[in-house]
Protein backbone atom coordinates (compact mmCIF):
# COMPACT_ATOMS: atom_id res chain seq x y z
CA UNK A 1 0.00 0.00 0.00
CA UNK A 2 2.02 3.06 -1.19
CA UNK A 3 1.15 6.29 -0.35
CA UNK A 4 3.73 8.69 -2.35
CA UNK A 5 3.50 8.57 -6.17
CA UNK A 6 6.90 7.86 -7.43
CA UNK A 7 5.67 9.22 -10.75
CA UNK A 8 5.44 12.67 -9.04
CA UNK A 9 8.32 12.20 -6.87
CA UNK A 10 10.08 11.82 -10.67
CA UNK A 11 11.97 8.53 -9.21
CA UNK A 12 14.47 7.24 -11.92
CA UNK A 13 16.84 3.67 -12.12
CA UNK A 14 19.71 4.44 -10.56
CA UNK A 15 18.33 7.64 -8.18
CA UNK A 16 19.30 7.62 -4.65
CA UNK A 17 16.55 7.59 -2.53
CA UNK A 18 16.14 7.81 1.56
CA UNK A 19 12.93 6.36 2.77
CA UNK A 20 12.79 7.93 6.33
CA UNK A 21 10.45 6.55 8.80
CA UNK A 22 10.69 3.80 6.73
CA UNK A 23 8.42 1.01 9.26
CA UNK A 24 8.46 -2.38 6.95
CA UNK A 25 9.65 -1.05 4.00
CA UNK A 26 6.55 -0.29 1.81
CA UNK A 27 7.74 2.58 0.02
CA UNK A 28 11.66 1.34 0.09
CA UNK A 29 10.40 -2.14 -1.77
CA UNK A 30 8.93 -0.59 -4.32
CA UNK A 31 11.92 2.06 -4.94
CA UNK A 32 14.02 -0.43 -5.25
CA UNK A 33 12.06 -2.88 -7.75
CA UNK A 34 12.08 0.17 -9.92
CA UNK A 35 15.51 0.14 -9.74
CA UNK A 36 16.62 3.43 -7.15
CA UNK A 37 19.38 2.60 -4.62
CA UNK A 38 17.48 2.94 -1.47
CA UNK A 39 18.54 3.71 2.26
CA UNK A 40 15.73 2.64 4.55
CA UNK A 41 16.00 5.16 7.96
CA UNK A 42 13.94 4.38 11.15
CA UNK A 43 14.44 4.63 14.66
CA UNK A 44 12.77 1.33 15.24
CA UNK A 45 15.73 -1.23 15.18
CA UNK A 46 13.19 -4.63 14.77
CA UNK A 47 11.48 -3.12 11.84
CA UNK A 48 14.58 -2.19 10.34
CA UNK A 49 15.92 -5.70 10.42
CA UNK A 50 12.70 -7.29 8.83
CA UNK A 51 13.25 -4.33 6.03
CA UNK A 52 16.93 -5.48 5.53
CA UNK A 53 15.83 -9.68 5.54
CA UNK A 54 12.88 -8.42 2.47
CA UNK A 55 15.71 -6.71 0.63
CA UNK A 56 17.69 -9.78 0.16
CA UNK A 57 14.72 -11.78 -0.69
CA UNK A 58 13.82 -9.80 -3.18
CA UNK A 59 17.25 -9.20 -4.73
CA UNK A 60 17.19 -13.14 -4.49
CA UNK A 61 13.92 -14.03 -6.19
CA UNK A 62 14.94 -11.13 -9.14
CA UNK A 63 12.68 -8.61 -8.02
CA UNK A 64 15.69 -6.28 -8.11
CA UNK A 65 19.09 -5.87 -9.39
CA UNK A 66 21.03 -7.88 -6.62
CA UNK A 67 23.89 -4.95 -7.48
CA UNK A 68 21.71 -2.54 -6.15
CA UNK A 69 22.70 -0.74 -2.64
CA UNK A 70 19.64 -1.57 -0.75
CA UNK A 71 20.47 -1.01 3.17
CA UNK A 72 18.84 -0.11 6.46
CA UNK A 73 20.02 2.52 9.04
CA UNK A 74 18.92 3.26 12.16
CA UNK A 75 18.34 7.36 12.84
CA UNK A 76 16.96 10.15 14.32
CA UNK A 77 14.67 12.50 11.93
CA UNK A 78 16.50 15.92 13.92
CA UNK A 79 19.79 14.42 13.15
CA UNK A 80 20.25 12.32 10.17
CA UNK A 81 23.28 10.37 9.71
CA UNK A 82 23.95 11.71 6.04
CA UNK A 83 26.27 13.86 4.11
CA UNK A 84 24.88 16.91 2.46
CA UNK A 85 22.98 16.19 -0.29
CA UNK A 86 23.29 12.60 -0.45
CA UNK A 87 19.75 11.65 -2.05
CA UNK A 88 18.00 12.52 -5.25
CA UNK A 89 14.86 11.47 -3.65
CA UNK A 90 12.90 11.38 -0.22
CA UNK A 91 10.12 10.27 0.57
CA UNK A 92 9.18 10.49 4.74
CA UNK A 93 5.51 8.65 5.13
CA UNK A 94 3.69 9.21 8.43
CA UNK A 95 6.65 10.78 10.20
CA UNK A 96 6.21 14.73 10.72
CA UNK A 97 3.46 14.07 12.99
CA UNK A 98 5.19 12.47 15.48
CA UNK A 99 8.12 14.73 15.85
CA UNK A 100 8.06 17.24 18.45
CA UNK A 101 10.77 19.19 16.28
CA UNK A 102 9.32 18.64 13.29
CA UNK A 103 11.50 22.25 11.52
CA UNK A 104 14.41 20.55 12.76
CA UNK A 105 13.28 16.90 11.11
CA UNK A 106 12.56 19.46 7.65
CA UNK A 107 15.96 21.24 7.96
CA UNK A 108 17.84 17.90 8.17
CA UNK A 109 15.50 16.46 4.63
CA UNK A 110 16.72 19.52 3.27
CA UNK A 111 20.37 19.16 3.81
CA UNK A 112 20.50 15.64 2.75
CA UNK A 113 17.96 16.22 -0.76
CA UNK A 114 20.63 17.47 -3.35
CA UNK A 115 19.84 20.94 -5.35
CA UNK A 116 17.48 20.19 -7.88
CA UNK A 117 16.27 17.08 -5.89
CA UNK A 118 12.71 16.35 -4.87
CA UNK A 119 10.72 15.14 -1.70
CA UNK A 120 7.32 13.70 -0.90
CA UNK A 121 6.07 14.44 2.84
CA UNK A 122 2.83 12.76 3.39
CA UNK A 123 0.91 13.31 6.98
CA UNK A 124 -2.45 12.32 8.44
CA UNK A 125 -5.00 14.78 6.37
CA UNK A 126 -6.68 17.14 8.91
CA UNK A 127 -10.31 16.03 8.74
CA UNK A 128 -10.03 12.23 9.49
CA UNK A 129 -7.10 13.45 11.78
CA UNK A 130 -9.48 15.67 13.79
CA UNK A 131 -12.14 13.39 14.18
CA UNK A 132 -9.30 10.83 15.51
CA UNK A 133 -8.74 13.29 17.93
CA UNK A 134 -11.87 13.99 19.22
CA UNK A 135 -13.40 10.50 19.30
CA UNK A 136 -10.40 8.97 21.27
CA UNK A 137 -7.68 10.42 23.74
CA UNK A 138 -6.20 7.48 23.28
CA UNK A 139 -5.47 7.83 19.63
CA UNK A 140 -2.38 10.22 19.71
CA UNK A 141 0.03 11.50 22.35
CA UNK A 142 0.63 11.85 25.58
CA UNK A 143 -1.33 8.91 26.08
CA UNK A 144 0.31 6.74 22.89
CA UNK A 145 4.13 7.38 23.45
CA UNK A 146 5.84 8.25 20.22
CA UNK A 147 2.34 8.81 19.07
CA UNK A 148 1.05 11.65 16.96
CA UNK A 149 1.44 14.92 18.59
CA UNK A 150 -0.42 17.62 15.95
CA UNK A 151 -2.78 17.64 13.39
CA UNK A 152 -1.11 19.32 10.02
CA UNK A 153 -2.90 21.98 7.73
CA UNK A 154 -1.88 21.83 4.40
CA UNK A 155 -1.02 25.41 4.77
CA UNK A 156 1.00 24.97 7.95
CA UNK A 157 3.18 22.46 5.76
CA UNK A 158 3.85 23.84 3.04
CA UNK A 159 4.90 27.13 5.31
CA UNK A 160 7.32 24.72 7.08
CA UNK A 161 8.57 23.72 4.06
CA UNK A 162 9.04 26.80 2.74
CA UNK A 163 11.18 28.00 5.74
CA UNK A 164 13.14 24.70 5.39
CA UNK A 165 14.26 26.03 2.15
CA UNK A 166 12.11 23.97 -0.26
CA UNK A 167 9.52 24.97 -2.72
CA UNK A 168 6.73 22.98 -2.07
CA UNK A 169 4.48 21.94 -5.65
CA UNK A 170 1.47 19.50 -5.87
CA UNK A 171 -0.37 17.31 -3.52
CA UNK A 172 -2.78 14.74 -3.52
CA UNK A 173 -4.69 13.04 -0.68
CA UNK A 174 -4.68 9.05 -0.13
CA UNK A 175 -6.28 6.34 1.28
CA UNK A 176 -9.72 7.30 1.36
CA UNK A 177 -10.94 3.77 2.73
CA UNK A 178 -8.86 3.78 6.04
CA UNK A 179 -10.23 6.98 7.39
CA UNK A 180 -13.58 5.19 8.35
CA UNK A 181 -11.59 2.33 9.56
CA UNK A 182 -9.69 5.02 11.77
CA UNK A 183 -13.05 6.22 13.24
CA UNK A 184 -14.23 2.70 14.29
CA UNK A 185 -10.72 2.04 15.85
CA UNK A 186 -11.53 5.06 18.13
CA UNK A 187 -15.25 4.67 18.73
CA UNK A 188 -14.51 1.12 20.15
CA UNK A 189 -11.08 1.78 21.22
CA UNK A 190 -8.05 1.67 19.21
CA UNK A 191 -5.84 -1.33 20.85
CA UNK A 192 -9.19 -3.63 20.62
CA UNK A 193 -8.21 -5.80 17.94
CA UNK A 194 -10.69 -8.47 18.55
CA UNK A 195 -14.03 -6.33 18.26
CA UNK A 196 -16.20 -7.83 15.69
CA UNK A 197 -16.68 -4.62 13.14
CA UNK A 198 -12.69 -3.73 13.62
CA UNK A 199 -12.06 -7.50 12.55
CA UNK A 200 -14.38 -7.48 9.13
CA UNK A 201 -12.84 -3.98 8.26
CA UNK A 202 -9.40 -5.36 8.59
CA UNK A 203 -10.35 -8.03 6.34
CA UNK A 204 -11.67 -5.71 3.69
CA UNK A 205 -9.01 -3.29 3.52
CA UNK A 206 -6.07 -6.84 3.76
CA UNK A 207 -8.63 -7.73 0.33
CA UNK A 208 -8.13 -4.46 -0.86
CA UNK A 209 -4.48 -4.43 -0.63
CA UNK A 210 -3.67 -7.83 -1.71
CA UNK A 211 -6.26 -8.01 -4.38
CA UNK A 212 -6.46 -4.45 -5.91
CA UNK A 213 -10.25 -5.11 -6.89
CA UNK A 214 -11.89 -2.25 -9.39
CA UNK A 215 -14.86 -1.88 -6.95
CA UNK A 216 -13.08 -0.43 -4.08
CA UNK A 217 -10.33 1.12 -6.45
CA UNK A 218 -12.68 2.98 -8.36
CA UNK A 219 -14.31 4.00 -4.87
CA UNK A 220 -11.28 5.10 -3.65
CA UNK A 221 -10.48 7.32 -5.98
CA UNK A 222 -13.99 8.99 -5.94
CA UNK A 223 -13.29 9.32 -2.54
CA UNK A 224 -9.99 10.20 -2.08
CA UNK A 225 -10.49 14.52 -2.51
CA UNK A 226 -12.94 14.19 0.31
CA UNK A 227 -11.72 11.47 2.76
CA UNK A 228 -8.41 10.69 2.29
CA UNK A 229 -6.64 9.72 5.51
CA UNK A 230 -3.24 10.83 3.64
CA UNK A 231 -1.92 14.03 2.49
CA UNK A 232 0.83 13.63 0.32
CA UNK A 233 2.82 17.08 -0.55
CA UNK A 234 5.84 17.42 -2.96
CA UNK A 235 8.83 19.50 -3.01
CA UNK A 236 11.60 20.48 -4.91
CA UNK A 237 15.34 21.80 -3.50
CA UNK A 238 16.14 24.78 -5.38
CA UNK A 239 19.67 24.85 -6.77
CA UNK A 240 20.42 27.90 -5.06
CA UNK A 241 18.62 26.82 -1.66
CA UNK A 242 17.46 29.15 1.48
CA UNK A 243 18.38 28.93 5.11
CA UNK A 244 16.06 29.07 7.56
CA UNK A 245 16.19 32.25 10.01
Amino acid sequence: MLTADYDRLGLRAGDRLLDLGCGFGRHAFEALRRGARVVACDMAVPELAATTETFAALQSAGEAAPDLLACAVNGDATRLPFADGSFDRIIASEVMEHVPDDLAALDELTRVLRPGGTMAVTIPAWLPEKLCWAISEEYHAPFVEGGHVRIYTEGELRRKMQGAGLDPGGAHLAHALHAPYWWLRCAVGPTNDTHPLVRAYTRLLEWDITSAPAVTRVTERVLNPVLGKSLVVYATKPVRSTVRV
